[in-house]
C-alpha cells in the first residue's frame, strides 16, 4: 500500500510494509518539508560529506526502494522506517 502524507504543505511519500506492520518513509521528502531545501539531492550530499559517520552508515539508514516520483513513474528512493 502506497501513500502519501503531508506535512506543513509538503506531500510526503510513504509505503506500508503489510508483512513487517510498517510504514517507510521517502527520506528526501521528509528533507524538503523540515528545511526548506531547492535542492535535496545537493543537501544530502553536502551533509554526507561533512558527516563522516553519517557517510559511512547512509546504506544501512537509508535504504533504496521503489516509489512512485513527481513524474509519475517508479523510481529507487532513499526511505527511512518509521513504527
Amino acid at each position: 500500500m502506497s501513500n502519501i502524507k503531508l506535512f506543513e504543505s509538503v506531500k510526503i511519500r510513504s509505503y506500508w510494509n503489510e508483512e513487517e506492520q510498517k510504514w517507510y518513509f521517502s527520506v528526501a521528502d521528509v528533507i524538503e518539508a523540515l528545511t526548506d531545501s531547492m535542492d535535496v539531492k545537493q543537501y544530502v550530499k553536502r551533509l554526507r560529506q561533512r558527516d563522516e559517520q553519517l557517510n559511512s552508515n547512509w546504506g544501512t539508514i537509508c535504504t533504496p526502494l521503489e516509489m512512485i516520483t513527481a513524474d509519475g513513474k517508479k523510481r529507487k528512493v532513499w526511505i527511512d522506517l518509521t513504527v
